[in-house]
């Protein structure tokens, strides 16, 4: 969800709406912290924190916010067991801001600068009952939603919206291209999607979808960025082997994937071979790629494995990097 741009679609139409963020989440719960909501006075929403009893509820409270028709900003406690009766077990603290029209023209400027940058952070004086102006701000904070109190006594809303989108590079516009291009659709990626034959694109691609028709594909990888993942999956088994060939000798990819069968990994590792490439850089190449276990090779159903196998590879390098992060900062200086 384009938090923002939800906010001043729902500006446009009438004087106010709520913005629902939970701020905290402790042990179990249908969403984790920073997840959000955009709620109407009428209960039109966009967004989800987890469904159920919570957000029924928080849904209802939210546009009976809205209604009054008053800025405000307000937390609550739930648990979920006690207070609701769902089974999750734990606790979420849900915040509850209500925007009015006065906050449409910084709405629209927030909903451009997300929809330029993917993602952003924000800071805000906060009073008791209401925020104050954002600001985008250059220093994103360690948590999605927190609550700093500066030395002069004065505290600040600081959030994050948006999300990080790794970089895809998908090689070949076939069947499971296009199975593929519908799967990750809704999932954290923004797709390259390049072909030699540009009439094999269909008209209308997903929003995370860029279409490049390259005479020469493999070139694309030049222009690629850092943990990029590579897969490749055309109609030529030469250019599949060309592009692999590149992406494992860049050495700053992800992931580098063909699809094909496990004959055809064990030829192109040997193809690779005499290429000179050495076996180190070779033992990254992904073949088959997507899940093993499901045995159906309706185009569909592969893109899901692969779709799945992408979302787990790109969560794990996310927890590397917070966790290598996490490492750095503890390590003292001059070491």
């Amino acid at each position: 969800m384009k938090t923002w741009a939800q906010i001043a679609s729902f500006l446009k139409e009438g004087d106010a709406c709520a913005l629902v963020t939970v701020s905290r989440v402790d042990g179990s719960a249908p969403r984790e912290a920073g997840a959000r909501m955009v709620v109407a006075p009428d209960m039109r929403f966009s967004g989800t924190i987890g469904g159920g009893t919570l957000e029924f509820e928080t849904i209802r409270n939210a546009a009976m916010a809205a209604r009054a028709g008053m800025a405000v900003f307000r937390q609550q406690n739930v648990s979920l067991g006690p207070d609701l009766g769902q089974c999750c077990g734990g606790r979420a603290q849900i915040t509850i801001e209500v925007l009015t029209k006065e906050s449409l023209g910084l709405s629209e400027t927030l909903a451009a600068q997300e929809a330029e940058l993917g993602m952003i952070a924000t800071r805000a004086p906060l009073d008791d009952e209401s925020v104050g102006n954002r600001r985008v701000s250059c220093q994103s904070p360690e948590y999605p939603f927190a609550i700093e109190t500066g030395a002069d006594g004065l505290q600040q809303l600081v959030e994050v919206f948006g999300q990080v989108r790794r970089p895809i590079v998908l090689f070949g516009a076939g069947h499971v291209g296009k199975a593929l291009v519908l799967a990750l659709a809704p999932l954290p990626f923004e797709v390259s999607w390049i072909d030699g034959r540009p009439d094999q694109f269909p008209g209308a691609v997903p929003a995370n979808v860029r279409k490049i028709a390259m005479t020469d594909p493999a070139n694309a990888l030049e222009n690629a960025r850092d943990g990029a993942f590579v897969l490749a999956m055309t109609h030529s088994h030469a250019l599949d082997e060309e592009i692999m060939a590149r992406a494992l000798l860049h050495q700053r990819f992800g992931y580098c994937g063909v699809i094909g069968s496990r004959t055809k990994k064990v030829r192109f590792q040997k193809r690779l071979k005499s290429r000179g490439i050495a076996p180190s850089l070779i033992s990254h190449m992904v073949c088959p790629i997507g899940s093993t276990t499901i045995k159906s090779k309706a185009p569909a159903t592969i893109a899901v494995g692969i779709a799945a196998d992408l979302l787990e590879r790109d969560e794990a390098l996310h927890q590397q990097a917070a966790a290598g992060e996490g490492l750095a900062q503890n390590i003292p200086h001059g070491q």
